[in-house]
């Protein structure tokens, strides 16, 4: 069992992932932009509802939440330049979530931490002004939506292919890069140097927001957004 929540399950058997996800129109999008991208993804083996069969990428995941990157440089970088590649591909034909949304989700999240007292008030009110930063008009591209660092494979400094495209969507560039390097500030610069120029501010603030409206998420579904150079650091070095 690789991962297991009320959303989804994913199971490996030898070379062959198995992703089980009732929502097929979820299992849709990561299988029409898995066609679309013009970077490595997983080849599709089979489907048969309510199961997406993925053969294995070759490599390692680019490195793991709470834990420092055994990866190369010039692998954070060759991400970077992966990203860019994908941000600057025709845009796909669905839309992603506006910026009333993004919004209204943040506020709602920011409420239910203060409510339940899981962090500072503090802390949420300083991370919630950081978040201020992203939540302006952007130009949309092709972004995976949900590039964990987990996400990214890599052989020695090669990207071998990137997993996990169900939030593919049209939205913020600069997303995709906050999410990469979340916990991993370290290499955001490796990470440019592939890319490109970004604006420092809004990545900050894209952690911020990250990491705010994860965390009900990651709690409801037994993870530990505490654990140590996880969501709650990431908001703690905004202080």
């Amino acid at each position: 069992m690789v991962v297991a929540h009320s959303e989804r399950a994913t199971l490996r058997v030898g070379d062959v992932f198995l992703k089980i996800d009732t929502d097929q129109a979820r299992i849709d999008v990561e299988v029409e932009a898995m066609a679309m991208v013009p970077i490595p993804t997983p080849r599709i083996l089979w489907r048969k509802p309510p199961v997406l069969a993925l053969a294995a990428l070759p490599g390692t995941a680019l490195g793991l939440l709470g834990e420092p990157s055994p990866a190369s440089s010039a692998a954070w970088a060759a991400a970077g330049v992966a990203i860019r590649m994908l941000h600057d591909a025709p845009l796909p034909p669905w839309p992603g979530r506006s910026l009333d949304d993004i919004a209204a989700r943040l506020d709602a999240e920011c409420e239910w931490l203060t409510a339940n007292g899981v962090l500072p008030t503090d802390m949420i009110i300083r991370n919630r002004q950081v978040a201020e930063a992203a939540l302006r008009p952007w130009t949309p591209a092709f972004i995976h939506g949900d590039l964990q660092i987990t996400h990214v494979f890599v052989d020695g400094d090669e990207i071998t292919g990137v997993i996990d495209w169900s939030e593919a969507a049209q939205g913020d560039p600069l997303y995709d890069i906050a999410v990469l390097t979340l916990g991993h500030e370290e290499r955001l610069a490796d990470v440019i140097a592939g890319y490109g120029t970004v604006d420092l501010d809004v990545i900050r603030a894209w952690w911020s927001w990250r990491s705010l409206v994860a965390s009900r998420w990651l709690v409801e579904h037994g993870f530990d957004p505490s654990s140590p150079g996880c969501e709650f650091d990431v908001l703690r070095a905004r202080m």
